[in-house]
């Protein structure tokens, strides 16, 4: 059989794999539109973060000229690289259409949204970023939304409850 005729056989996988969340966000802010960008990351950075050594607590994305950069993004050295282990908390960039950056910039600009990062998960071999275009929220919002919570929370048991009995 000539080795024209083999094809690669290996699946490769359809699923995502989150590797971190940034659980405070949507607590925090009030989430308009998600976006998926890539990231530029050294060979360290992506095995530090397959082990699940990476914070997105307090991160955000900034324009620099016409790029778009990750700060505050917490990735921690990977232990068996030897000394080319850069900074934990360098800024990375965000990889996107230069049409999707001008929009968003629009965006953030004209309506004072913040750019954060809700999750860092894997797609096929590349390590993805989901952007969140968020607007802050308010402490009576968060007090709003906890009484809502609360509340279907005690509907949800008392369904339960009432289910139980025959």
């Amino acid at each position: 059989m000539p080795s024209s005729d083999r094809k690669n056989t290996r699946p490769r996988p359809d699923s995502l794999k989150t590797f971190c969340k940034n659980r405070k966000a949507r607590y925090d802010y009030h989430i308009e539109e998600t976006h998926e960008t890539g990231i530029a990351l050294l060979g360290s950075e992506v095995k530090s973060i397959r082990q699940g050594r990476a914070n997105l607590r307090d991160s955000y994305a900034a324009f620099e000229g016409g790029e778009l950069f990750l700060h505050h993004c917490h990735i921690s050295p990977y232990a068996q690289a030897s000394r080319f282990n850069p900074e934990p908390l360098r800024p990375r960039k965000l990889l996107m259409r230069r049409q999707e950056i001008e929009r968003l910039r629009g965006k953030v600009e004209e309506k004072g949204l913040t750019l954060i990062p809700l999750s860092l998960y894997l797609k096929g071999r590349h390590v993805k970023v989901e952007l969140a275009l968020a607007r802050g929220k308010k402490q009576y919002d968060r007090r709003e939304d906890i009484k809502r919570r609360e509340a279907e929370r005690e509907v949800a048991q008392a369904s339960r409850e009432r289910a139980k009995i025959p």
